[in-house]
């Protein structure tokens, strides 16, 4: 693990810094973190006002390339998606740029990146245990079918949202290349990665997330990011998704701040599960510190 942390590096300012990952693995705390701690106000940031644009919604790229997506193909969508966010950067003057995103690293046939390559200064990709995943995700789908999600995350051909044809969804479709696929293309792409742990974010969360901080260029004292950090507490942010809810969460799920948990895998998968899990992902999971020399578990 140490051997990734290693990567990051300052990025650069002009241009977007993806906050990518797989879903249910820390993208949404690290951004309600993000807009507490570059608002400096005293009262925690509601959670209808965390900001931060997502790269898959179907309004910015209408508004950008000026064309209505609902009369375009997903590869036709695709196509122009590389062109929408080099036109956003080139609109914008508010550096640094953040957009989440929660699709792999997948190429055009021409080999240019979906995401622009020319857009890109750097990615914070965040990258939890699928043990947890799998839980996790399966409870934001909205059923306990932990079969079919470990199904899902295992399968290649798998996208995310809006992959469908039958109705016309508020984001664009997400390739997503199962668990270990989306892992591989973020890591093996030619972006400047800084690789988050989920583990880390609850472990050591002022170490994990100021080198975060400062691989996107800000500059942030310890002081500024703890208290940050404490205004988006896992208690707090439960707190005010019940009071008064939140729209990422799904139609099906009870809750989007659900437990945050690490090793909750084990209180619901069973060793069938796991075992299928560790067959279908053990190489990633023993290079991200998840599996030691041996295979054994380490969380």
């Amino acid at each position: 693990m140490d051997a990734i942390m290693e990567v990051a590096t300052a990025a650069p300012r002009k241009g977007i810094t993806w906050l990518a990952s797989y879903p249910k693995s820390g993208n949404t705390w690290f951004r309600i973190f993000l807009k507490n701690l570059m608002s400096g106000a005293d009262e925690p940031t509601k959670l209808q006002g965390i900001g931060c644009s997502i790269a898959s919604a179907r309004a910015v790229f209408d508004n950008i390339a000026g064309i209505d997506s609902s009369e375009m193909s997903h590869d036709e969508i695709d196509w122009y998606r590389p062109r929408v966010y080099e036109q956003l950067v080139a609109e914008s003057d508010q550096f640094p740029m953040f957009m989440k995103t929660h699709d792999a690293w997948s190429l055009l046939p021409g080999g240019q990146p979906v995401l622009s390559a020319k857009a890109t200064v750097g990615a914070i990709y965040f990258v939890r245990n699928p043990l947890d995943v799998a839980v996790s995700f399966a409870y934001h789908s909205g059923h306990e079918d932990f079969d079919q999600t470990i199904a899902q995350m295992g399968s290649r051909e798998t996208g995310h949202f809006c992959h469908g044809n039958r109705r016309l969804a508020n984001q664009l479709r997400q390739l997503m290349f199962g668990w270990s696929g989306h892992v591989e293309s973020w890591l093996q792409s030619d972006a400047n990665i800084h690789v988050m742990r989920y583990e880390d974010m609850k472990a050591t969360p002022l170490r994990t997330f100021s080198e975060a901080v400062h691989f996107a260029g800000l500059d942030h004292s310890d002081e500024e990011i703890d208290a940050a950090l404490d205004k988006a507490r896992f208690e707090n942010l439960q707190k005010m998704e019940q009071e008064n809810g939140f729209r990422e969460k799904t139609v099906g799920s009870n809750a989007f701040f659900r437990k945050g948990k690490v090793g909750s895998w084990r209180e619901k998968l069973n060793g069938q599960q796991v075992q299928k899990i560790i067959d279908d992902h053990g190489t990633l999971m023993q290079q991200l510190g998840y599996l030691d020399a041996d295979g054994e578990l380490t969380i």
